[in-house]
């Protein structure tokens, strides 16, 4: 059996995942999971790299003890987060995690040296207070740039720790708004204004290439690029069409669907789409919103006493709902998501019940929102909704979408992204293996269910 390890590392869990192909089925075995590596410290939001890193290992350890070797290695993360190295390639701390608020102090500032209406038509990507771009002019003007000789996005650093190979990864470089759309390399003219040194920058490199051996784990691999920006990952498994729209439901929920040139227009501007780099250099039109982040913290702050299933009958139970804006700053990390939305209605109280379903509602017509801005932007007619990723298991946030979309939804798969880490991984293992054979391969594996 050849297998295959995706290392599929959200912002809030990770999980080592092994792929192989059997009886012309592609197979996944989930064999280690961690979490916890968000921090606080005097008020500032970081990321535990060190246990990062440790986990990583201790993931890829446990293929060995299994027995289970596997021929390639490949991680995915997050977006938009990175790691600064100094000239001895040691990290140059805090890591900072994109939910910090340091970056609200500098969007004017960085707005009067490039206005957004050019940055948008260089790069496609969204504004957005946690772009890379607005984290590395705080890095600047705090002095942390000033020792940096190595830039690496978060996936590209692990991968950097297993191989002690420095590279970029386009997919994961995309999210950063410091990526030319159209080039698909780094726009140096806006690292210049800003001040930003460009030395820093590796070569862009594309998924489904190598980074180099494994090393220190007693047994051969091969660590290589996947779509390195998770929802790429995610992305890649889908088999939407030319007409289609993705969601992909996780933290974040990402709508959109694939191009093959971005839309940089100023209609796509103003309605805040993203024009994030894909797999075989697709660009994933999209715009994002905070997704199960809500009800994971809706569920901490209620110390977890109901289940994600206990929640979602309860909201449909309810039969209340009051509207909310998803993307609301009170919601990015707020120290009671719940008390943050009654704060956000003005109503302290509101039932926790209305407040659940509220955020079912208030996601579903976000849905519907973005698909109609994409129709009116692209010029598409939407045929149909794939919904995948762990969110794809909410049977009520997927009826609510069929609701009020008045799409056809299809729900997963549910391990979208490991899958498209996976799928990456057999291409470059089989140069005869096309995306679209990829793809195929990917319906004929996993359950894709048709919602009611």
């Amino acid at each position: 059996m050849i297998y295959h390890l995706a290392i599929d590392i959200g912002a809030s869990s990770g999980r080592h995942i092994l792929g192989y192909v059997k009886d012309g089925k592609l197979r996944l075995e989930e064999i280690y999971r961690f979490e916890d590596y968000l921090k606080e410290k005097n008020g500032s939001l970081f990321w535990d790299i060190e246990k990062l890193v440790r986990e990583v290992k201790a993931g890829i350890a446990k293929c060995g003890e299994l027995g289970k070797i596997p021929a390639t290695v490949a991680i995915d993360t997050w977006g938009v987060d990175y790691v600064l190295l100094d000239g001895d390639k040691r990290e140059i701390l805090p890591v900072y995690s994109y939910r910090d608020g340091r970056t609200f102090a500098v969007l004017d500032e960085v707005a009067s040296i490039i206005p957004q209406g050019e940055l948008y038509s260089k790069t496609g990507i969204q504004k957005a207070n946690f772009n890379t771009l607005y984290q590395l002019y705080c890095d600047k003007k705090s002095g942390r740039l000033e020792g940096a000789e190595y830039f690496l996005m978060m996936p590209d650093y692990l991968a950097f720790r297993l191989t002690g190979v420095i590279k970029n990864e386009y997919t994961e470089a995309s999210t950063s708004n410091l990526l030319n759309a159209e080039t698909k390399s780094w726009d140096y003219e806006i690292l210049d204004r800003l001040g930003i040194k460009k030395e820093i920058f590796s070569e862009i490199s594309v998924p489904c290439t190598e980074v180099g051996a494994l090393k220190g784990f007693g047994f051969e691999s091969t660590v290589i690029l996947a779509p390195s920006h998770d929802t790429a990952s995610a992305v890649a498994a889908c088999s939407t069409g030319d007409n289609g729209v993705y969601i992909s439901s996780g933290t974040w929920s990402l709508i959109g669907t694939e191009n093959t040139e971005p839309v940089l227009s100023s209609e796509a501007m103003l309605a805040n789409f993203t024009n994030e780099g894909g797999i075989n250099y697709r660009y994933r039109f999209l715009k994002n919103y905070m997704g199960m982040w809500l009800f994971q913290n809706i569920r901490k702050n209620l110390n977890k006493k109901y289940s994600y299933d206990d929640m979602m009958n309860m909201a449909q139970e309810c039969g209340k709902f009051e509207i909310i804006d998803t993307n609301s700053p009170l919601f990015l990390a707020p120290e009671n998501m719940l008390e943050a939305i009654r704060e956000y209605l003005k109503m302290p109280d509101l039932e926790l019940g209305t407040v659940i379903n509220s955020v079912y509602h208030s996601l579903a017509r976000a849905y519907a929102d973005v698909v109609k801005e994409i129709e009116s932007i692209s010029g598409k007619t939407v045929d149909k909704i794939n919904i995948v990723g762990g969110g794809s298991k909410d049977k009520y946030l997927n009826h609510l979408t069929a609701q009020y979309t008045g799409k056809r939804v299809l729900a997963g798969p549910v391990e979208a992204t490991a899958t498209g880490n996976i799928i990456s991984q057999l291409m470059y293992a089989d140069k005869e293996l096309t995306l679209e054979k990829a793809r195929e391969l990917v319906k004929v594996s996993f359950s894709i269910r048709e919602v009611e």
